[in-house]
């Protein structure tokens, strides 16, 4: 077996299909955000325009989340030193978690390294404590969800995205005695749309199942105090567990769980994701937390957020330039090529200093590969010129079709 030859067939693939990811190497400055500088691979530095980042809100370069990491770094040190379980537990962590139960009106939050791994880890743990347990999942969820239930050896029924006549066939279908969960998201980040949750909820209850909401583009942005669309339409209370990030809206890093003191206690006890990971630095964890202290007042941030974002897609709309609109902050311009999308997005790098990743499958289906804009309130009207100028001439210089949108 020649290994390397195997690397080499595997990366080609990519190059082959366009589908080879290139990493941006961008130093971001402090109180600068969304201006950065491109580390460009000839050793040059240029500046750039981040429209691609998830700090959806700037609070990565928040002073309040700032101040609160340089008070727990001092005060603390680098690392936590451990796992929750052995000596990773600290004042910080406690402190975030009750923030985050307080936000979601939930008993309890779990703290886990990642978004990615409270999903995993939660979803492919939930069989050993509901044994027999069927999980119905949106087949549009986040990699991560569907890797959990993927993993944790129960069954599963995957339903047509927001489809809910689907999902009610599918649970009528099974044993109304065997243990359920729902799993799905508040809003799906590739086409920016919602998930019907109060009808999923209300099916929840006809069947007796529980509920899974994954929040991750959500909180931080909508609701009165930004606990995410549940909190929004009034729907806290009929959610069983709630996912959400540390790492988009909030600025620094991290996700977790929010759901009941006995869910949180048993996830705990039995997530080797979390048992056996060592804990956020405290100051990451402080940052989130003074973080999320703020964002709970702050309704002129979510207000002016959305605004860009109506601006954004007012004007590209005004071009005849495909977007998807399902009203949420997330503006999609569908290019349809891979070739196209990387070839745009390389051009508006280099040409303009406009920093947007292409994506492609499987990402996304084929045919719908596209650059996905993220307005902050801190892209203000000389960054929103320049997009949109550059945009429309690129549009004509590629001769890519503006007669029919999307959405």
């Amino acid at each position: 077996m020649n290994y390397t030859a195997q690397l080499d067939d595997a990366l080609q693939r990519l190059h082959d299909e366009d589908r080879y990811r290139t990493f941006i190497d961008i130093e971001r400055e402090r109180g600068n955000f969304p201006h950065a500088v491109w580390n460009k691979p000839d050793g040059t530095k240029q500046p750039v325009t981040v429209w691609c980042g998830n700090d959806y809100l700037g609070m990565g370069q928040h002073p309040v989340v700032l101040d609160a990491m340089k008070e727990a770094v001092d005060a603390t040190g680098a690392g936590s030193g451990g796992t929750r379980n052995i000596s990773g537990t600290t004042v910080y962590h406690k402190r975030l978690e009750a923030e985050l139960a307080d936000w979601h009106q939930k008993e309890a939050a779990l703290v886990f390294s990642s978004a990615y791994i409270a999903n995993d880890a939660t979803l492919s743990t939930l069989p050993k404590l509901f044994p027999g347990l069927i999980i119905y999942s949106d087949a549009l969820n986040h990699a991560s969800m569907i890797e959990g239930v993927r993993r944790n050896g129960g069954a599963k029924r995957v339903f047509r995205h927001n489809d809910v006549e689907h999902l009610r066939e599918l649970l009528q279908a099974d044993d109304p005695n065997v243990p359920k969960l729902i799993a799905f998201e508040s809003v799906y980040s590739m086409d920016g749309d919602f998930g019907p949750i109060e009808e999923i909820c209300d099916l929840a209850d006809e069947f007796n199942a529980l509920t899974y909401i994954d929040e991750v583009h959500a909180v931080g942005m909508y609701g009165a105090r930004g606990a995410g669309i549940a909190e929004r339409d009034g729907l806290l209370d009929r959610l069983d567990i709630i996912n959400g990030t540390l790492g988009k809206a909030v600025g620094v890093f991290g996700g977790y769980i929010a759901a009941s003191a006995k869910m949180c206690d048993a996830v705990r006890s039995y997530a080797p994701g979390f048992i056996f990971t060592t804990s956020l630095p405290p100051a990451v964890v402080a940052g989130a937390a003074a973080s999320i202290a703020h964002l709970k007042t702050d309704q002129a941030l979510r207000a002016q957020h959305q605004t860009q974002a109506a601006i954004l897609k007012l004007r590209l709309k005004g071009l005849g330039l495909p977007i998807v609109d399902h009203g949420s902050h997330i503006v999609p311009l569908i290019v349809g090529d891979p070739k196209h999308t990387k070839l745009m997005s390389d051009m508006m790098l280099e040409g303009f200093g406009i920093y947007v990743q292409p994506i492609n499958y499987p990402t996304v289906p084929r045919g719908t590969e596209r650059l996905r804009f993220t307005p902050s309130p801190v892209h203000g009207p000389r960054e929103m010129d320049a997009l949109v100028g550059a945009l429309d001439e690129l549009w004509a210089h590629c001769a890519l079709n503006r007669a029919e949108l999307a959405g």
